[in-house]
């Protein structure tokens, strides 16, 4: 059968170079992704249905797909050969890569696009948003149990997809440079944005130092840690996979726990304009300050324990930086719904960042509290 999709015009020529189990009866655009084109593609075999998922790869974002996929198929292999031992299911607890005809990890096609295919996990469920304390302390746990499982994988022999991609000092030059530009005439309108970044740029350096020095371990990060990057098993609502492994790269700890701090205890969304809406809900950092220390199970040292909170403040701050400097270049890299969407979006990260420095002896007495968990 055909599968049809204008803004995929080779997918049929994809489709041909995986090994695909059965006949393709069915085939769909699937999910909400902003990055690549997926599609759910199901083949009907002698024993029943066989579901995959299809991608073509954002290569303009990622620019060596090779790269991608080397890290995509290491680590996932090294996944699956952990969770063997730990007497779990790897085809349904991690990502399975489905080789092309010729024993190739991803394809590229006569166009010069890049495609990969996965197994589809089965009787799974994603969430977009938490719905509960709970919600945020279950994605905690999984988000940390990947961090555990990856303890003592050689994370110096990843490629970083996007180079600099947490690196925090390279950041904050690369906003210096949009102040000193100013190319659309708009530092004006920031100008009390632009001094709260400036007056904390000797923080930039606070999680690299102590890398270092020693005191911090380079670790597999997976850097983009939200609720919707979670499969949970559809019978027990329990988390059971970590997908959307692009940007799995060498990083530290506190980049997933940061980010994952920033996104899910905010109490407003990331472009709120009322920013008396805009706190640390410390009810939410607890959960997830809980569950991720459950989920490391003691795979973390004493020092990134600590930093932690520092890793909450640091991503967002980061985060901020990087609106405020699209504001100021033209929105050439965030995508914007309305006049000023950047500059908002980096006031919401900016009050976010002023309330935890408000709530740190309250953060680092959580952190402590439970830094001795098993």
């Amino acid at each position: 059968m055909k599968v049809e999709n204008p803004a995929c015009a080779k997918i049929e020529e994809a489709i041909a170079a995986f090994e695909l189990e059965g006949e393709l009866i069915d085939g769909k655009p699937y999910g909400n992704g902003h990055i690549n084109d997926t599609f759910l593609l199901t083949c009907e075999t002698k024993e029943g249905s066989r579901r995959y998922i299809l991608q073509r790869m954002n290569h303009s974002i990622f620019k060596n797909p090779q790269q991608l996929m080397e890290n995509v198929v290491n680590v996932t292999r090294y996944l699956r050969e952990v969770i063997k031992k730990q007497g779990g299911n790897p085809d349904r607890e991690t990502l399975n890569v489905v080789k092309t005809r010729d024993g190739g990890n991803y394809y590229e096609d006569s166009a010069h696009n890049f495609w990969r295919v996965f197994l589809y996990v089965e009787r799974t469920l994603c969430f977009e948003q938490a719905e509960s304390a709970k919600d945020f302390y279950d994605s905690a746990v999984a988000f940390g149990n990947f961090q555990r499982m990856l303890a003592d994988y050689p994370a110096g022999e990843l490629h970083e997809t996007i180079p600099n991609f947490h690196n925090t000092p390279s950041r904050f030059r690369d906003f210096q440079k949009a102040v000193r530009e100013d190319k659309m005439g708009r530092a004006s309108l920031a100008m009390q944005e632009i001094a709260f970044a400036m007056e904390r740029e000797k923080d930039t350096s606070a999680l690299l130092d102590l890398l270092e020095e020693g005191n911090l371990l380079l670790r597999v990060t997976h850097n983009d840690t939200k609720l919707n990057n979670i499969l949970f098993d559809a019978d027990t609502k329990k988390a059971l996979c970590i997908i959307d492994l692009d940007t799995v790269m060498p990083g530290l700890s506190h980049y997933d726990f940061g980010d994952s701090i920033r996104t899910g205890a905010s109490t407003g969304a990331e472009d709120e304009k009322d920013l008396t809406k805009i706190e640390l809900d410390l009810d939410l950092f607890e959960a997830f300050t809980k569950g991720f220390l459950e989920g490391c199970k003691g795979s973390l040292t004493e020092k990134e324990i600590e930093m932690l909170p520092m890793g909450a403040k640091l991503m967002t701050y980061e985060c901020g930086i990087r609106f405020l400097a699209d504001f100021l270049e033209g929105d050439v890299y965030f995508k914007i719904h309305r006049e000023g969407h950047n500059l908002d979006r980096a006031r919401t990260q900016f009050k976010l960042v002023a309330d935890m420095e408000a709530k740190w002896e309250q953060m680092a007495a959580i952190v402590d509290k439970y830094k001795k968990q098993p």
